[in-house]
């Protein structure tokens, strides 16, 4: 029969061989878990007052909320993306069956005068008749017409892939409501920590998250209005349904809210408005890209009492790091690390120095005489 001691071994290393098999599964949901955990830290509060007010039915709470950030967050979101692959699909098929059916001249004819013109004088390095170009064009369109459909195919898989992972969130999120305080409980009664503080870690999860989040809502306004102004000078048609947009673009980071500032830019650019297309692009990518990296850290730093810096690098280099969930996980990893050099200087550094022995020149300094002037008696030979 093994030792205590060897026991003890197999079992941590069958443990820590476990939590990998864990972490393995979950990973492919790990950003839906993050986002669900962070949205549920939010949302306690109002979770807790409709349960009471619904007579304790936390499942029928639990519910509504999640009804409510479908509604608010993911179907927005899926519209749009589905409406921009519906819209380019379609961008596609008109220019190939126009160069199919028409030619050259008759997809030019459809341009703008000054663009037409552009375009024409841009072929005309090339052929004396756009119309030269039909066989080439056409050829060129057969073979890389499989690549485009290929995007296409894609991009829908892409999209399929987020409406899996909004509905595993939106599961999460109903689990963490409903069975969040049982869930901490276990955590806290498992954890080789003390209780006091696997709770005070907890709480600046919760923290850290409800800063994040918000500072993304109000971020996200702040540029949509910033859009919002820049598309009225400009004259853009339907600048509120563009400012919309330009919100919800702002929760993705890989897209950003610039880009619907230059894709309306590009739309008054066809229309012949050349000055404020070069206006409204230049309002998005300076004005309300920048609005980002100051509105974003200023609230965050706010909210957790942090060094603006440091708040600004976790940010960023979360997001570099790990992507749109690095929003989140990157000033969280922070936040834990300052919590557990807290936590390490509250309760174990003073009870080490508390609990160290003596030295053996602290018990001579105790044994030494206390009389300034003592008398020392000579001895004889």
């Amino acid at each position: 029969m093994g030792s205590r001691t060897s026991a003890r071994r197999i079992f941590i290393a069958l443990i820590l061989i476990a939590l990998a098999l864990v972490a393995t599964v979950i990973s492919p949901f790990g950003a839906a878990f993050v986002f669900a955990t962070v949205i549920a830290g939010a949302l306690a509060p109002v979770h807790r007052k409709l349960t009471s007010r619904f007579g304790n039915r936390p499942n029928l709470s639990a519910s509504l909320l999640c009804v409510g950030v479908l509604l608010l967050l993911l179907l927005p979101l899926g519209g749009l993306a589905a409406f921009i692959i519906t819209e380019g699909i379609r961008a596609v098929k008109f220019v190939t069956e126009t160069l199919q059916g028409e030619g050259v001249s008759a997809l030019l004819e459809r341009l703008p005068d000054w663009l037409e013109k552009l375009a024409r004088r841009g072929l005309s390095t090339f052929a004396t008749d756009p119309n030269d170009l039909n066989d080439e064009l056409k050829r060129q369109a057969g073979e890389h017409g499989p690549k485009v459909a290929r995007f296409f195919s894609d991009a829908l898989a892409a999209t399929g892939k987020a409406i899996l992972q909004g509905t595993m969130t939106l599961i999460a999120l109903f689990f963490l409501l409903v069975d969040g305080k049982q869930f901490v409980a276990w955590i806290e009664d498992n954890s080789p920590l003390m209780r006091g503080q696997v709770g005070e870690l907890l709480s600046e999860f919760r923290k850290v998250s409800t800063a994040v989040l918000v500072s993304s809502v109000v971020t996200s306004g702040v540029q949509a209005l910033a859009a919002l102004i820049g598309y009225a000078i400009a004259g853009v048609p339907q600048p509120f349904f563009f400012a919309l947009v330009t919100f919800f673009m702002a929760f993705v980071p890989a897209i950003g809210a610039g880009s619907v500032c230059v894709t309306a830019a590009l739309l008054l650019l066809a229309l012949g408005k050349t000055w404020t297309a070069l206006f409204l692009a230049g309002w998005g990518l300076i004005v309300v890209a920048l609005v980002d990296n100051w509105v974003k850290p200023l609230l965050v730093k706010r909210d957790l009492h942090m060094h603006g810096g440091i708040v600004f690098f976790a940010l960023f280099g979360g997001m570099t790091a790990f992507g749109a969930v690095g929003l989140l996980l990157g000033p969280l990893i922070v936040t834990f690390l300052l919590a557990l050099v807290r936590i390490y200087k509250r309760d174990f550094a003073a009870n080490d120095g508390a609990e160290q022995p003596p030295s053996a020149l602290d018990e001579g300094a105790q044994r030494a005489p206390t009389d300034p002037d003592p008398q020392v008696t000579p001895q004889r030979s």
